[in-house]
């Protein structure tokens, strides 16, 4: 029997410790594991039986956190990582080769439009920025070296939501997968790949752990995505891989080709290893995310409506707006919510906005988002500062538009202090 979100968010990828009867997830913090002997030592390097084997690979409290996510997802695999940044390398490292690309949306966080605009290039990769509002524009972006598609479920920071069937469709029609950042929308409010995406990625820092206490990133693959089809166009995972004594990956393990590409090349060359503590962090979090998210949503509506009717605010952007000219979407993509991730326009501009956060008291002023806090951050000056003013306007960081991550605090408090801030900021 198929179970509930509540339920597996509580028990997926996790059982009573068999040594001890411990019902919660132990820390294993260990860095390496016993092999039985010599046979099993050989079995668990050749992908011939699954075990552990050093915990820059894999280590049985960061898998349990993979597994629940995959749960969480609908997916068919997952790894775990050292942060969101993370996750989105080891999305693209199996599926791209030197002078390859990927068709990404303009409207992504700004510290991954700098991560793909720039840093990638480093790897010999290279990244189109086009609106993913426009699917003839996706399409028209894609070229024989095209790898992948790259957008969010929920865009941060302006709270866009983008079509994920039309892109997907657009992803299907060229034979590419679509990759899905799916931080700000959780698995609770979206499962994307219920939405035709390939691979879903996330910062778990952020809702998934809740609490801000460690970073964290994750990668699930649907294994619904044909990497034979076109002779050539996957070679990691369809063709035999030096990195790994020739092992054809797909050939071999067929759906979960993907997420073992992912442990054993990605994590064990790359590194990007997710510490024992941080997932029993971010377990605990998970836990209760279906309760977070209600309250998040619910406090996300009240605020963004008492924005929108304030004359000292020029516009809001939050997506469960009847204004919103993603309203529709919304209700079709993210039908429990819009999430808790929007920005607002003031009046004044760019001074205003910054008089209005240094006057913020419940509101914590940092740059992280998903917080059971509330949050605010004046991208223009921080996480969009280093992009042209192009891409910031692009992105939705203007410089009069500041951006809210509503906590779950009594929303009547947070309307209080938005208001007192106004008052200073716009005086």
């Amino acid at each position: 029997m198929t179970q509930g979100f509540d339920t597996l968010a509580i028990h997926a990828g996790t059982a009573p410790d068999t040594a001890t009867g411990a019902r919660q997830v132990p820390i294993y913090q260990t860095t390496a594991y016993v092999f039985r002997d010599s046979d099993h030592a050989a079995k668990l390097f050749n992908l011939q039986e699954v075990g552990y084997i050093y915990s820059r690979l894999t280590n049985p409290t960061v898998s349990a956190l993979a597994n629940r996510i995959v749960a969480l997802e609908g997916g068919a695999g997952g790894i775990c990582c050292s942060s969101g940044h993370a996750a989105q390398l080891m999305a693209l490292f199996p599926l791209m080769q030197p002078g390859t690309n990927v068709v990404a949306s303009t409207r992504l966080y700004g510290g991954t439009i700098q991560q793909f605009t720039n840093t990638i290039r480093k790897f010999g990769w290279s990244a189109k920025l086009v609106d993913f509002d426009d699917p003839k524009a996706i399409a028209a972006a894609i070229d024989d070296n095209t790898r992948a598609l790259f957008c969010e479920t929920i865009c941060n920071p302006g709270g866009a939501i983008s079509d994920l069937d039309a892109i997907a469709r657009v992803a299907d029609r060229h034979g590419i997968p679509l990759i899905v950042d799916n931080t700000t929308a959780t698995p609770y409010l979206c499962r994307p790949i219920e939405h035709g995406a390939t691979i879903v990625v996330h910062s778990t820092t952020k809702y998934l752990t809740g609490n801000g206490t460690v970073t964290g990133g994750a990668v699930v693959d649907s294994g619904k995505f044909d990497w034979s089809k076109v002779p050539g166009r996957f070679p990691s995972l369809s063709e035999p891989e030096p990195a790994y004594h020739g092992l054809t990956f797909h050939a071999a393990l067929g759906a979960m080709a993907y997420t073992f590409h992912s442990i054993a090349v990605g994590l064990r060359d790359l590194g990007m290893t997710m510490n024992p503590q941080g997932a029993h962090y971010t377990l605990m979090g998970i836990e209760t995310l279906s309760l977070r998210m209600q309250r998040h949503v619910e406090n996300a509506q009240i605020v963004a409506e008492w924005l929108e009717q304030d004359p000292r605010v020029e516009y809001v952007t939050y997506p469960g707006l009847k204004s919103s000219a993603y309203h529709n979407l919304a209700k079709m993509i993210t039908p429990k919510g819009a999430g808790a991730l929007f920005t607002f326009a003031m009046k004044g501009g760019y001074d205003s906005c910054v008089k209005f956060v240094d006057n913020l008291k419940l509101f914590s002023h940092v740059a992280n988002l998903g917080d059971t806090r509330s949050l605010v951050i004046h991208s223009a000056s921080t996480t969009h500062r280093q992009l042209s003013d192009e891409q910031r306007a692009a992105a939705g960081a203007l410089p009069n538009v500041v951006r809210l991550s509503i906590g779950i605090e009594d929303v009547r408090d947070i309307i209080a202090d938005l208001d007192q801030a106004l008052a200073i900021a716009t005086a």
